[in-house]
Parts: structure tokens; sequence; C-alpha cells
């Protein structure tokens, strides 16, 4: 008896997904809650689990196809992989639901000249018998380098070269010089990040404002206590949680850069929720801190150091991206020097960080050699003055070169 695998509820509003990997074939053993696939949405990858134990059977839908919430994707079939090794029959629900003007699967055509279209799914075979593509000259872009159906359409709609005699059938397209091009289709994240990013430069009257912060004290007392706070709480102290401190106090200092404008109102909040930019994968992803004026450094610390390793795995939630009152992002860690962050909407305003170097500074009449970092405040002018966005950067940057402002609240 098959068990159906179907699309999850992937949050408010979002009603479709592409499925950007099988990670498990037909006739391979999975167990309950293992997963299986990999959908994309418009905010994050999220793994699909398998919901009983037994033997993955018929995948209904391709890689990169779209699909819709509570579509069937797969079927688990009982039993063992030794048992059931010859998958069962194709299920067309899914199909069916996120394309229902699709002709029937016709019959898998031989494989042409130069082969490989027997390793092909079946709505890539269909592409390759409908536009004649010769699926060995194609550059596959799924698992394992297997040729999808929009990899068989991007090389169709590619322009034959100009040439005075036929190419062979098996030489790949490329121009007269040798040179190569490569289209891939954008992920549903990446559309959705670009498209949020045009919105945010279209909408807000965005400006930015720079300072640089000396690091000295912050690094001497990272150096001093960095193994005692490692003990004590099991995370590694870093620069992210004193940032989020110092942003938290200059944030109640001046709440215009934690306001929102929604229609002709402005929403001033008495809480901070503080996104921040990780490394996924597939791109940056901004998981939110809730409540962050409630948390010590050694919290913000364990919630950043959580999100990190969850991004990478891919287990980050939908909701946990959600909302966030102010982001800072953090270029400096891949070498960044300066940069004019753009403003994540509906937010009003985000802090740059950028990398440390030893830099030479007037000290007390002395030319001497500082480790400093430039900061960057991109804000939303239809909220926030020049006066205010200056204010609130130099609370950050007096918080930073003397830390003891932290622990006594000024």
């Amino acid at each position: 008896m098959a068990t159906e695998v179907t699309v999850p509820t992937l949050g408010e509003s979002i009603t479709e997904a592409t499925l950007g990997q099988w990670l498990k074939k037909p006739g391979e053993a999975v167990k309950a809650d293992e997963p299986i696939a990999s959908l994309e949405t418009d905010k994050v990858a999220v793994d699909v689990p398998s919901p009983v134990d037994g033997v993955m059977g018929a995948q209904a839908v391709a890689e990169g196809d779209t699909v819709l919430v509570g579509a069937v994707i797969a079927q688990i079939e009982a039993g063992s992989a030794s048992t059931s090794a010859t998958p069962a029959p194709e299920n067309k629900t899914a199909v069916g639901q996120a394309e229902k003007a699709a002709p029937p699967e016709p019959a898998a055509a031989p494989a042409p000249a130069g082969g490989g279209n027997d390793a092909l799914s079946p709505s890539a075979r269909r592409a390759v018998q409908e536009t004649g593509v010769d699926p060995s000259t194609v550059a596959g872009s799924g698992r394992d380098g297997r040729v999808t159906k929009q990899d068989v359409q991007a090389a169709a709609a590619k322009p034959a070269p100009s040439v005075s005699a036929p190419a062979p059938a098996a030489a790949p397209v490329s121009s007269a010089n040798g040179r190569k091009e490569e289209r891939v289709r954008m992920t549903r994240l990446r559309q959705t990040v670009a498209r949020r990013l045009k919105e945010a430069q279209n909408t807000a009257a965005m400006l930015t404002t720079f300072n640089d912060v000396d690091m000295t004290n912050v690094m001497e007392a990272r150096a001093k206590y960095k193994d005692l706070f490692e003990k004590k709480h099991d995370v590694r102290l870093g620069f992210m949680g004193f940032f989020v401190k110092a942003a938290v106090q200059a944030l109640r200092d001046v709440p215009s850069v934690n306001a929102s404008i929604e229609g002709d109102e402005i929403v001033y909040r008495d809480y901070v929720d503080v996104s921040v930019a990780v490394s996924a994968p597939n791109g940056l992803v901004v998981p939110v801190i809730r409540d962050a004026q409630t948390l010590s450094v050694a919290g913000i610390e364990k919630t950043i150091g959580d999100f990190g390793k969850r991004a990478k795995d891919g287990s980050l939630k939908m909701d946990e991206m959600k909302g966030g009152t102010f982001t800072i992002s953090n270029g400096g860690v891949f070498g960044s020097l300066m940069s004019t962050p753009i403003i994540n909407p509906p937010q009003s305003a985000v802090l740059g960080l950028h990398r440390i170097e030893q830099r030479p500074v007037v000290l007390n009449g002395q030319i001497v050699a500082r480790p400093m970092m430039y900061l960057a405040l991109s804000y939303d002018h239809r909220l926030i003055d020049g006066r205010e966005a200056v204010t609130f950067l130099v609370a950050i940057k007096n918080a930073i070169e003397d830390p003891t402002r932290l622990l006594i609240d000024l």
C-alpha cells in the first residue's frame, strides 16, 4: 500500500513552490521524517519529509516544476528496498493540479544519436521530443548533472550558430571565437530578492550616511573574555553581540529608526526585532532575532549561531524570517571595505558593517595604527531626518568604542 507525499503548508500567503531537487530516487529506502525532496519558495528552501518508513516510489513531478500546496508529488511504497526495487507507476495527481492543461505523457522515444535519453525524467523526455534537442549536448543543472526540462527548453531557445555548413549533432552551441554562454533559470528565492530590493529603491527616499569606529576596546574585551564566555555559555563571543546590543540602545534613543511607514501613518514600536543576514547555500537569508531588547550578549550570540547552522542545512522556518524592525548586514566577513546597503521593506533603516583593518589615525596628537571599521546606515528619508540618522550612527560608534556604555546603559 502506498502513502502519498504532498506539498506541506509553506506559510502565510504562499501557495506554490518550485521542486528544486529530489533527495531520494525511486527504489531507495526512506525513513519517516527523512527529507526526500527540497522545495524552493519565495523566502527559503524547505525540505519535504517522508511521512512513513518505506521505499521511494513514483515521483509525480520533475525538478524545476512548480507545485501547489497540497499537491501530491510522490508516493512511498510499503516494504524495503530489496522487496520494492521497481518503482510504482507514475502518479499524475500533482501534475494534474499544477498543469491541468498538460497533454498526457507520450511513450519514450528511442535515444537519439549521442545517447542520454534513457536517464532523463519524464518531463525532460517530453521536452526533448517536442524540441528535437539532443540531450547529450545539454549541460544539466539538476542533481548529479541531470538534464531538466528547463535545460532542454533553454537549449532549444538558443539561436543556432551562423556557419556555412551544419555542425555535427553532438557539437555544443558556441560562438565563432569559441566563447560559450549558459542560461540558468533564476531560483524563486532570487526572483523575490530582486523584486523586493527594486521595490525598496522605487519606494523609499533612500540615503546613506557613514562613520568609522575604532574597534580596539571591543577587540581587547573579546580577546580577554572569549574563553570564559565560551566555557560558560557554550557559544563563541563574536562582534555581532556587541553591535546588536549597541543598536538596541540607539534605537531606543532614536525611535524613528525602528519605525515604519504604513499608508499615511507612522508605526512606532516599543520592541526591537533585529534581522541579521546569514549565509545559506542558495544565498543570503535574513532570520529575525525577536525581542532583542530582552536578550543578553550571550543570548544574542546563541540565537545568531543557531540561525547560521540551520541556514546551512536548510532547516530555517518561514516564521523565523518574517517581520523584523531593523536589519544589520555584515559584509565585512566577505572582505567588504564599504558599501551602501539597501533597506529591507517595510523597515526604514539598515546598518552595514565592514571589514576591520589597521589604518592610521590621530590620537592625542600622534599618528597611530588602529583597527578601524567603516559603518554605513541606509535610511528612508521620508521618515528619518539626517540629524536622527547621524545621531543614531554616532550612538553606535560611541557604544562600540567604549563597551562599558553597554553595561551601564549610556
